[in-house]
Parts: C-alpha cells; structure tokens; sequence
C-alpha cells in the first residue's frame, strides 16, 4: 500500500445482499464514531475501485518548498474537515518523524577550501557508516559496517564536533560551516511531474463529485498561496474530466457517422439533417428522467446518451422515408405528411414499446451492483419515450418548413427507371 509506517491494518467490510446506499453511509458513520475514540489512530475509508483507482477528492499542492507546503496542505485540509460534506480527510504532509537536519553555510565553507557535497558524504560515512568489505561465513555474506563509535554520534553536541576535514594541520568541526538542528521532517515526499507534492485527500459525507470538487475550488481560491506553491483538483474529479472529453468526442462521432449512413441512403443532405433533429429531443428526455430519478450524470449515462444516438433516428427514418415514397408517387407534401404520420403511428410506438420494455428490468435494477447498471437504463428509457412522442409532432414540422423540393411525375417515372 501506499501508507508510510510499518504499523497499519486493512479491513474489508461487505454488506449484506441488497443493502442499500443508506446502509453503507450508516455503516461507515458508525465505524467513524468508534475509530475517532482510539487515540493516535489514523484511518480511511474506500470503496471498491471499478472505474478509478484514486480517492473521490484530491488536491495537488506542488512546490519546492517543504515548509510552504506542508503550511498549505494544513490549511486546505483544517478548511475541509470544517465542513460537513468531506470525511476522512487526510493530509500526506501530517506524518513527519523527528530528525537532525544540517543546513550549510557555502559562503563559509568555500572561505575555509571545504566542498559541500564532500562533507555531507563526511558527515554520512561517519554516522550512518560505509560497507568497507563482506565477510564470509559458510555460505553466508556478513556486511563489515565502518563508523564512528556510539558515543561520538549519539546527540547533536557530538555530530557538531565531527571534524569535517581529517588528516588537516588544522580541523574544521561542522559546526564552524553548518546549523545543526532537530527538526520534525516529512515522512513521506511525494512527487508527481518531477516536482514535490503534498496531497490532501477526502471520501464524501453526501452529495455528488462536481458538487464536491465545487465545494473544493472555492477553499484553494480563499486559500493564500506563498510564491512558488500552487494547488490544483485531481483524484477522481480529474479522472471524470478526461472521461467526459472521451465521451463527448465518441458521441459526436457517432452522430457524425450516422449522418454519413442515412446520408448515403437518402442520397439527400437534408433530409438527414432533419432527422439528426430528434437526438436533442432524446437529450431532453435524458435529463428529465434523470432528473425524476434523482440520477446524476457519470460514465454509464454517457454510455447511454451514445445508445441513444443511434437508436432514437429510427422512428424518423422510417417516417421520413414513407413520406418520401408518397411525394415521389405525386401525392402532395402536406398529405404526404399527414398520411406517413397516421401509417408509421403503430410500428413507432411498437419499436418503442418493445426496447422501452427490454430496458425496464435493467433501470429498475435487480441483485448486486444494480447502482452501476440502472442509470444506463433510466437514459435510455427516458429519452427513447419522449424522443417518440416529439418525433411524431417536430420532424413533421420540420420536414414541412425545410424541403421545399417539388415532386412530379417525372421523378416519378426516373425513380421507376432506375428501379429497373
């Protein structure tokens, strides 16, 4: 895992089958009032990972700087554990470890013909020591460790006193070119494009993602920044993000390719344009049963809106094309249209019927994992039903204001020709 330290536990918890959303937030508030009782415990909860494999909320905040961001990265999260929507927060920055931390002075250390980096590599040799050779014991290879003894590196005094430039006429000790201090150092540096991040991370109380990462924008933009640090939204909100753009061009694809299939059929450019009009109908019908359900946009429903690109033209196809058929046989526009509607009623709304019927065990959602299927569903029923009962009124309409195309009875006699 990525956790640092080496005390940590993970318990999976499943709920019984056909528990609902309810059950689980109840469970998880439950575990929350009987984990913050432990003193020093640190904890998160997560969710089974299908589509994402980071947390609901994450924020990036990048710098060089240890200390700005860690001063950051507390604000934002004390920010966010203020308010009620955001659970277990977390900050990567929190978990720090004592440490003896050595800035140099490197105008005086090169005053004295000292190189930095040589008494830093000093400095390790003698504390934390060097393999100088491996002893062999049987089959075994026994590391040979050189350093200084116990008591020359056993507090600050004594790492102050290391001479940094041995076999010299006169000895430097470190603390002529260095601060020596105790300090509580970051356990963990986290990186992310070769720059330093601190990430604060947070599961949802309620509400959706946009809400949420909403919510969030607004604690970065009141949240003073020190030059050289910045923060942004990451985590599951940006994962959506690019879904979304994946989605939004497989969509418009799909239009376009259908377009192209009925264009090529039609031998027209017009009519297919007009019946491309009933996919926003099946937009409207998306979001209102969407709406009614209390459904909120993701992944699935994109899936769906895709299905609905290419099922929702059929009814103006066939419409369309009888109207067609009559015209090129003489029979005048408006009759055309009256007659195509009244003769295309019935396999409509039996077409409609039979998918909307198909798709209702699958938006009523049985057994497990029905919360990942049902929105599918919803989308599709929702906008195939009005997208019907539009069809039968708008394409009409539009069919009757944009082709102005007079039929006669030689195009009558050419199509026969060609038939032949």
């Amino acid at each position: 895992p990525d956790e640092g330290g080496e005390n940590w536990g993970e318990l999976n918890v499943m709920l019984a089958s056909g528990a609902s959303a309810n059950t689980e937030e109840q469970t998880m508030t439950a575990m929350r009032s009987s984990l913050s009782q432990v003193p020093g415990l640190r904890y998160k909860f997560s969710r089974p990972e299908l589509f994402s494999f980071s947390t609901p909320v994450e924020i990036e905040v990048s710098g060089f700087n240890l200390e700005d961001l860690k001063k950051v990265s507390d604000e934002i999260s004390r920010k966010m554990s203020s308010d009620n929507r955001f659970a277990d927060v977390k900050n990567s920055m929190e978990i720090g470890s004592p440490e003896i931390q050595i800035l140099f002075d490197r105008d005086r250390a090169a005053s004295l013909g000292l190189q930095v980096y040589e008494v830093a590599d000093r400095v390790v040799s003698t504390v934390r020591g060097d393999v100088a050779t491996r002893y062999t014991y049987r089959d075994r290879k026994i590391d040979v460790l050189v350093r200084a003894r116990e008591q020359d590196r056993a507090s600050v005094d004594e790492i102050q006193q290391i001479v940094v430039n041995p076999g010299e006429d006169r000895p430097i000790p470190l603390n002529a070119i260095a601060t020596v201090r105790v300090a509580n150092g970051p356990g963990e540096i986290r990186r992310a494009s070769q720059q330093r991040i601190a990430l604060v991370t947070a599961n949802l109380n309620y509400g959706d993602l946009g809400d949420a990462a909403t919510a969030v924008q607004e604690i970065i933009n009141a949240t003073t920044m020190p030059v050289g640090t910045g923060a942004r939204i990451a985590g599951q909100n940006e994962e959506m993000a690019n879904s979304f753009q994946s989605l939004i061009f497989a969509l418009s694809l799909a239009i376009f390719l259908v377009y192209l299939v009925m264009a090529s059929q039609f031998e027209s450019l017009l009519h297919p344009f007009i019946i491309l009009f009933t996919i926003p109908l099946a937009l409207i019908g998306a979001i209102l049963a969407l709406y009614l359900t209390g459904t909120t946009i993701s992944v699935v429903v994109f899936i769906g809106l895709i299905l609905l690109a290419g099922i929702v033209v059929n009814n103006a196809i066939v419409l369309i094309d009888l109207i067609n058929q009559m015209r090129q046989k003489g029979t005048d526009k408006y009759e055309a249209i009256m007659e195509g509607g009244k003769s295309r009623l019935r396999p409509i709304l039996m077409t409609t019927l039979t998918t909307t019927l198909g798709l209702l065990p699958l938006a009523i959602g049985f057994g497990d994992g029905a919360e990942l299927r049902a929105p599918m569903g919803i989308t599709v029923i929702g906008g195939l039903l009005v997208s019907t009962l539009l069809t039968l009124v708008v394409i009409p309409v539009m069919y009757s204001i944009m082709d102005r195309k007079d039929y006669t009875p030689e195009d009558e006699l050419e199509t026969m020709e060609a038939q032949v």
